[in-house]
């Protein structure tokens, strides 16, 4: 049941009972205004003027027919619907739209404005799409005082009304005739992306406000897409979503580089001033980690795959899909400490299995985007990389080649090419090594190299018979190289034990993943993708920090 309304607040609904009645639903602004009982009605007048102008129509410019608010038990929740966005006023990347003559309430921050003696210009964007609104406003329109005035600058927030026509430029189909301006919020001069273009690395310093920008905007719409896309295909192929831990003891990867979760360092504003001493020892004068919070050490995880392995003995086909952490100290344009991983786990699965999958994930993934992101995909091939949207379509296209570790060893060999890193059986392959097999060797086919050195691969990884090699994949392709990660897993738990101890890695941390292969084992196999590798390959991005809202990355951790 409704909480009953405060005698404070039903005297102010009693004073502004007037604008109650004009004003169907509630809005934030309004919502404010009615319950600061103590605000002078002066002040109060604006906030309610301006909410009446932002609820007077519905989102196709209707007029809202008046109900009632106020029910026996307090006050009624408007339903929910929808907004009406840029792009689906504009009906799509060919602005075919069907809602010419409409009234409309556009809603949106400004990029660009111009002011002419008889007309003025505003460029409105509400990020639903790469292209703005054209605003049309003559002197006659209501509102203009505050062009007039100087409120309407790039950056502020803006409420604007009015009717779908013809555009009389070249540069758009439609336009919207302003009948109706409001000021939400002002932009103060300072706004720091005006339209002359500015560096990516000077936007990574105002990752707040880069969103707002043409590459930004696209690279975000894309991600969603890519994003929506992958739940999309596991979803349809039987695929269970699995929400892996960030906190863990395990070390999936056995590398040792992760960030370490502790509480023996004091927290909030004591960190800074407390000396080292603070730090429990044991008699030894090592950490006592008996006194941390989980009573022995943790770390942020490098991967959820270990935790999938569990569900996928239960459900058989599952995925995660999150965030993960790698305190690997390098400040390049390929790493970063906190990135997104998509990881499937499929049961009674081998090594075929595997890539089957990840081929059919890959390509679903990339002619969803090609499909769904015309106008952005269009951007990227004009602006970002020349060709983009062909060489995508060749990946979702061609067949995937796939060769052994050691022919991909001697189709380098043989390459006329000098690479900066030798190669050698048994070296891992660099980035140099595998776009080279990629592009060059097979013309911009997707690759899948299988069946790598022992020695060089995770301790979870099924070992062959030749005694050398281990079931794993890599698949390369254009202009990024390894873009996905996977293995056979091993099932029999004598071998994985005696890797575990092959490689000192302590047992008694893992002794929940050696029970799977006690109770039940089964062939089963995966694949790691690096959710913002992906963003990159998708969009021509060169720098993976511009492939994420927020990088986090060696001495930057801002916003």
């Amino acid at each position: 049941m409704a909480s009953a309304v405060s005698p404070a607040a039903a005297a102010v609904l009693r004073r502004m009972k007037p604008f109650a009645t004009t004003t169907p639903y509630f809005c934030p602004f309004y919502c404010r205004a009615l319950f600061h009982s103590y605000m002078p009605l002066r002040k109060r007048s604006r906030q309610i003027k301006l909410c009446s102008s932002l609820s007077a129509t519905t989102p196709s410019g209707e007029t809202c027919k008046s109900e009632p608010l106020q029910q026996e038990n307090g006050f009624k929740i408007r339903d929910f619907r929808k907004k009406v966005r840029i792009a689906g006023i504009k009906g799509g990347p060919d602005q075919i739209s069907d809602r010419l003559g409409e009234v409309v309430v556009v809603t949106g921050w400004v990029r660009t404005f111009r002011v002419q003696s008889s007309v003025t210009f505003i460029e409105v964007n509400d990020g639903s799409c790469l292209s703005n609104m054209q605003c049309v406003m003559s002197p006659d329109a209501e509102g203009y005082d505050q062009v007039e005035n100087g409120l309407i600058s790039t950056g502020a927030s803006v409420w604007v009304q009015g009717s779908i026509v013809s555009s009389q430029g070249s540069k758009q189909k439609v336009e919207l005739k302003v009948e109706k301006l409001v000021l939400v919020g002002k932009s103060d001069s300072s706004y720091p992306i005006q339209k002359k273009r500015v560096s990516r690395e000077f936007l990574r310093t105002k990752a707040h406000l880069r969103p707002r920008t043409n590459t930004f905007g696209a690279v975000s719409r894309v991600r969603n897409a890519l994003a929506y896309a992958t739940h999309k295909f596991f979803q349809e192929n039987g695929f269970v979503w699995v929400s892996s831990p960030i906190i863990t003891a395990s070390d999936c990867e056995g590398a040792g580089e992760q960030f370490c979760v502790t509480t023996l360092v004091p927290s909030s504003k004591e960190t800074f001033d407390s000396p080292i001493s603070t730090i429990p020892v044991t008699e030894n004068g090592l950490i006592d980690w008996s006194q941390d919070f989980f009573g022995k050490p943790a770390f942020l995880t490098v991967s959820g795959q270990l935790n999938a392995e569990t569900y996928a003995s239960a459900f058989t086909d599952v995925y995660t899909f999150g965030p993960t952490f790698r305190a690997e100290n390098s400040n390049t344009s390929r790493h970063l400490a906190e990135f997104w991983m998509i990881e499937p786990e499929l049961a009674f699965a081998d090594l075929e299995d595997d890539m089957a999958c990840a081929t059919a994930y890959l390509q679903y993934v990339v002619k969803y985007i090609l499909d769904n992101c015309n106008e952005d995909m269009e951007f990227f091939d004009t602006w970002i990389e020349k060709g983009i949207i062909s060489r995508l379509r060749d990946v979702a296209e061609k067949s995937v080649v796939q060769l052994t570790y050691t022919d991909a060893i001697e189709l380098l060999l043989k390459a006329n090419k000098k690479f900066e890193f030798p190669v050698t059986w048994g070296c891992d392959l660099q980035s140099e090594h595998e776009r080279y097999i990629t592009e060059e060797a097979f013309k911009g086919c997707p690759v899948i190299v299988r069946d790598y050195p022992k020695a060089i691969k995770a301790f979870y990884m099924r070992q062959n018979d030749d005694g050398k090699t281990v079931a794993a994949m890599d698949m390369l392709v254009p202009r990024v190289g390894e873009l996905i990660g996977g293995s056979q897993r091993e099932e029999r738990l004598d071998l994985l034990e005696q890797r575990l101890d092959e490689l000192k890695l302590n047992k008694e941390s893992y002794w929940w993943y050696l029970d799977l292969r006690r109770y039940g084992s089964v062939p089963h196999a995966g694949f790691g993708l690096g959710f913002e590798r992906l963003v990159q390959f998708a969009t021509g991005i060169d720098n993976i920090r511009d492939a994420i809202p927020f990088p986090r990355s060696p001495g930057s951790a801002d916003f």
